[in-house]
This record gives structure tokens, sequence and C-alpha cells, in this order.
């Protein structure tokens, strides 16, 4: 699937600190394969809100969860219908949101497997293990999955990363983690046309509930 470098810039939020992680023209992408109006949409690292404003423009209703209250506020101003955003921690999901949901779309914090910065405190503390972090992934879609109807789909975007010469499979080892909890159904590969800083391979992981 070709993404635009040029997209993202353009998308970047009036009083957003940097730029959105995927572009509205993958969301809608998605959303159009995977759900139809009317259906319920999750987002539980919602970042600047690009899931739920473009579900809402498709009529989908949307439920996002973000732990900075500052996102949740960028959010809520970007926000037009019944799109809802929730301020909270992930880890808790299940206690912050209801089901069911038809689809879960999200892009959670990346982590390098020897940074570190915590990726699930929003890089605000310094106790971050790359195992740790990949065992609380897990269990945070574990949650994800009880919240999907039989059926529904999650679709989660995730990268590669290098910084300097170590190399972290970051999108192999959420795929393994993830597969534990539901089946791996296929994976798109996302082709930049200038590749982003320190990604090496960017995809988007289907997943089916059976």
């Amino acid at each position: 699937m070709p993404m635009s470098a040029a997209s993202i810039a353009a998308q970047r939020p009036a009083g957003a600190d940097e730029d959105v992680h995927f572009p509205e023209e993958l969301v809608a992408e998605i959303l159009a394969e995977y759900t139809a109006p009317g259906d319920r949409v999750l987002d539980p690292f919602a970042g600047f809100g690009t899931t739920l404003v473009v579900a809402e423009r498709m009529a989908r209703r949307a439920v996002g969860v973000e732990l900075l209250d500052e996102r949740v506020r960028l959010i809520r101003a970007r926000l037009t219908g019944d799109a809802q955003v929730v301020n909270g921690d992930t880890r808790h999901l299940a206690a912050v949101v209801t089901g069911p949901f038809d689809l879960c779309l999200t892009s959670p914090p990346y982590m390098a497997s020897a940074d570190p910065e915590n990726p699930l405190t929003a890089y605000e503390t310094l106790d971050a293990h790359y195992g740790k972090y990949l065992a609380e992934i897990g269990d945070v879609f574990r949650q994800v999955v009880d919240l999907l109807r039989p059926g529904g789909h999650l679709v989660i975007n995730v990268a590669n990363i290098k910084v300097g010469d170590a190399f972290t499979p970051l999108a192999w080892d959420m795929a393994r983690v993830v597969a534990a909890h539901i089946p791996l159904s296929h994976e798109v590969f996302l082709c930049w046309d200038e590749q982003p800083e320190e990604l090496t391979g960017d995809y988007c992981l289907i997943f089916t509930k059976p």
C-alpha cells in the first residue's frame, strides 16, 4: 500500500507537537474494508485522533483512549459528532471502555529494544524494558480481543526500527505476542515515497477474532 510523507506532514493537527503517525487515507481504506456505517471502532492508543476523526466522518461510532491530557483536549477539539475519547491508561482498557467493537485500529507507541524511555507512560519515565513492554502490549491486546465481537478485526500499524546499528524487530515481535490471543490473518506492507527516519519496514498487521 503506498504511503505519502506529504500527507503525514499536511495532516498534522494545529497545536500538535509532532506529525500524525498514519494518514487519514489509510484509516479510510481500513474502515471501508472491515466496517460498515454504524459499526463500532476502537483506538486504544488514540494519539492525535486520526482514527476517530475519519471514523466519525464515515458514520462509524468511534471510541478512543489516550493517556496525555493535552492530546485528549486536542482530539476533542477535532471531533464534531458522537465519537468519544477517554482520558486513561490503556493498560487498564477493560475498565475504561465497554464493548463490543467491530474493529480495533491503532498504532501503539514504539519502543527500540535498548531505549530506557517507557512508551506506555508516554515516554515520561525511564523504567522501560523491552520484554516487559511486549508483555504489557500483549495484555492490552488481550483486553482488545475480549472487547471485539466474534468475526471482528484488529488492525495494528507497527514498524521495525533501526537506531544507529541497533535493529529492533518490533513489528515481528508484536505480531508474535498479539497472535497468542487472536489469529493473525495477514499483513500489509506500507510503501513510503520517503522512508520515515529509523523505520526499516512498516506494516499493518491484520488479526481476525474467530
